[in-house]
C-alpha cells in the first residue's frame, strides 16, 4: 500500500482509529493498575494499612475508567442507531462499489453494437488518457447518456467501460433515489458523488452508473400540493448541483445514465453540455450484429450445425434486440433437454421463437369447423403477404393455439429498414385485412380473431393520414398535436382512414377470389398438418406457379 493510500485511509477513518487507540490505552491502564495494586497487597507489612492504600487508587482508577468505557459506548451506540440505522441513513446510499477488474465485462463481450462501441471507445480513450487532454487544455468528459430500446445492451456497455478503465464502478437505478419523504433523494445523490469523490482520490477516478434515469431525470414540474413533484424537483436539482461540482474540482468522475425513454422526455438542465457531454445510441442489431450474437450465445450450447443456419437465424429475427436473442437460445436449450435431446436443432429454436412471442402450447380440443375458419384465417394472410409485400418472409403457418390466439403467421421483415414509405404502409394493412377477407370469401361471415387484425389496420391508417399527409383530401400536418381540431377537419380525415380501408379490402378481396384454389390448398395443408415451415409455404406456392415479387 503506497503512501496515498495510507493518507487516504487516515482521512477517512480517523476518527475510528482515534477512538480505538483511546479504548486501548484504557485497557491497557486498567492492567497496569491492576497489576501494581495486586503487587503493593503483596509486598505490604501491614495487612490492613498496605490493602487500604492499595485499594483506593484503584477505586478511583476503576471509576473514572469505567465512567470512559460506558461513554464511548454510549456515544458509539448514538452513533450507529442516528447515522447508521436512523432518521439520517435513510439519505444515505448503500451501494458498495466493484473494482473495474471484477466487474467482469470485457470489451470483447460486448456484441452487436459496433457503433456505439466505436463511441464509447473514444470515451475509454480519453478517460485513461486524461493527461494529456489537459496538455492541450481540453476538459474531462463528465457525462454520458445512452439512449435506445430496452434489452440492446446499455448496462453491458457501462460495464464493459469500467473494465477498460480499471476504475471502480458503482451502478444505482433511478428508481432507488425515489422516495415519499423530501429530501431523501438529494440527501442519497449527496451521498453517491460522496462516495465516488473518496473512490476517485483513492483510485484516481470512478465510474457511476444510473439505470433508467429518466426516474430522476424527467423535466421538472410544478407541484400539486402532494409532495412528490417536490421530491423529483429537489432530487434532480442536487444531482445538476453535484455535476457542476465535478468540474470545479476536477474529479476524475464519469456518470453514465442509462435510458429506455426518449430523450426529450428528460429535462433540458440535465442535457446540457458540461452535464452529459456525450451520447451514445444503443440500437437493436442489424444483419451482421445478429450473426455475431447468435454465433457468440450458441457458442455455451451444443447445437447441430447442420440444421441451425446462423444466417437464417439473423434473416428472421429482424428487430430483436441482443437481449431478445439471448433469450431464444436459452429457451431452445431448455425445449431440448425436456424432449430429452443432445442436441439443440431448427425445431427447438422456431418452439423457442414462438413460445417467447405467443406463450405455451395450449390443451384446447378445436372443433373441425373451428380448425377450417382458422386455416382460412391464416391463409390469408399468408398469401397477401407472399404477394403483395415483398419485403417480408412466410416463414411458418400454424393453427395451434398459443396464449390468446388461435394460430399465427410469421412474416419477418427480409431486411433492417428505418423509414416507411406509403406503399410499406399499405402493404401491411393489407396484410392486416388478408384474414377479413378470405373469412367472408369462405364463409359469408367473421370470428373475432380479426379484432387485433383490425386494430392493426386502423392504427396505421390512422397515423397515415392523421400525422403523415398521406389521406385523398389532401389534408397536410399532423392533427395529432393540434388540440382543437373542427369537426369539418375530423370529418374529412376520417373519411381519408376509411377510404384507404376500403380501398385495401377491395384489392386484398379480388386478389383472394382470383387465388382460391390456392387459399383452399394451403387450409387443408394446415388442418392435415397443424403447422406449414418455409420450405412446405415456397413448395406449395411454386406448385401454383407462384412466386416473390
Amino acid at each position: 500500500m503506497n503512501w496515498k493510500k495510507i493518507r487516504f485511509y487516515i482521512k477517512l477513518h480517523w476518527l475510528k482509529a482515534l477512538l480505538s487507540i483511546l479504548l486501548s490505552a484504557l485497557i491497557i491502564s486498567l492492567v497496569f493498575l491492576v497489576i501494581t495494586g495486586l503487587r503493593a497487597w503483596n509486598e505490604s507489612e501491614s495487612y490492613l494499612r498496605q490493602s487500604q492504600l492499595a485499594m483506593i487508587p484503584l477505586q478511583l482508577y476503576l471509576q473514572i475508567i469505567m465512567a470512559l468505557i460506558f461513554g464511548f459506548v454510549y456515544t458509539y451506540l448514538m452513533y450507529w442507531l442516528y447515522f447508521k440505522r436512523g432518521a439520517s441513513s435513510f439519505a444515505q446510499t448503500s451501494k458498495k462499489s466493484i473494482a473495474g477488474k471484477d466487474v467482469g465485462v470485457t470489451w470483447d463481450d460486448v456484441i452487436g453494437m459496433d457503433e456505439a462501441k466505436e463511441e464509447a471507445l473514444e470515451v475509454v480513450k480519453l478517460i485513461i488518457d486524461r493527461v494529456s487532454l489537459q496538455r492541450i487544455g481540453g476538459k474531462i468528459l463528465k457525462g454520458i447518456l445512452m439512449l435506445g430500446p430496452p434489452g440492446c445492451g446499455k448496462t453491458y456497455l457501462a460495464k464493459a467501460i469500467a473494465t477498460e478503465t480499471k476504475l471502480p464502478f458503482i451502478s444505482m437505478s433511478g428508481s432507488e433515489f425515489v422516495e415519499m419523504f423530501v429530501g431523501v433523494g438529494a440527501g442519497r445523490v449527496r451521498s453517491l458523488f460522496k462516495k465516488a469523490q473518496q473512490l476517485a482520490e483513492l483510485e484516481g477516478g470512478c465510474i457511476i452508473f444510473i439505470d433508467e434515469i429518466d426516474a430522476i431525470g424527467a423535466q421538472r414540474s410544478l407541484d400539486r400540493g402532494f409532495g412528490g413533484t417536490t421530491e423529483h424537483n429537489t432530487t434532480l436539482n442536487q444531482l445538476l448541483v453535484e455535476l457542476d461540482g465535478l468540474k470545479d474540482k476536477n474529479y476524475n468522475i464519469i456518470l453514465i445514465g442509462a435510458t429506455n425513454a426518449p430523450e426529450a422526455y428528460l429535462d433540458p438542465a440535465l442535457l446540457r453540455p458540461g452535464r452529459f457531454d456525450r451520447k451514445i445510441i444503443v440500437d437493436k442489431p442489424n444483419l451482421e450484429d445478429r450473426q455475431k450474437l447468435f454465433s457468440y450465445y450458441l457458442k455455451s450450447v451444443k447445437y447441430d450445425s447442420q440444421s441451425v443456419k446462423i444466417d437464417r437465424l439473423a434473416r428472421i429475427t429482424v428487430g430483436q434486440s441482443p437481449a431478445d436473442i439471448s433469450n431464444i437460445v436459452h429457451e431452445a436449450a431448455l425445449i431440448t433437454v425436456r424432449n430429452h435431446n443432445s442436441l439443440i436443432t431448427m425445431k427447438e429454436i422456431d418452439e423457442a421463437r414462438e413460445r417467447i412471442a405467443l406463450g405455451v402450447k395450449r390443451r384446447i380440443k378445436l372443433s373441425e369447423r373451428e380448425k377450417w375458419q382458422i386455416a382460412y384465417h391464416e391463409s390469408g394472410h399468408a398469401i397477401i403477404t407472399y404477394l403483395l409485400a415483398p419485403s417480408k418472409d412466410v416463414f411458418k403457418i400454424t393453427i395451434t393455439p398459443r396464449g390468446p390466439t388461435g394460430g399465427a403467421t410469421w412474416i419477418p421483415e427480409r431486411e433492417d429498414t428505418f423509414i416507411e414509405d406509403s406503399n410499406e404502409l399499405l402493404s401491411k394493412i393489407k396484410i392486416s385485412l388478408g384474414s377479413y377477407a378470405a373469412e367472408k370469401i369462405k364463409y359469408n361471415a367473421t370470428t373475432s380473431g380479426v379484432y387485433g387484425d383490425f386494430s392493426s389496420a386502423m392504427h396505421h391508417a390512422h397515423n397515415m393520414v392523421w400525422v403523415c399527409g398521406m389521406g385523398k383530401s389532401g389534408l397536410l400536418g399532423n392533427w395529432e398535436i393540434v388540440r382543437n381540431v373542427s369537426e369539418d377537419i375530423k370529418g374529412r380525415l376520417d373519411a381519408d382512414v376509411q377510404d384507404i380501408l376500403n380501398t385495401c379490402l377491395n384489392e386484398v378481396t379480388g386478389l383472394l377470389k382470383k387465388e382460391e384454389p390456392l387459399m383452399d390448398r394451403l387450409a387443408k395443408e394446415l388442418v392435415t398438418k397443424g403447422e406449414l415451415n418455409y420450405d412446405e409455404i415456397e413448395a406449395i406456392f411454386k406448385e401454383f406457379g407462384k412466386s416473390r415479387p
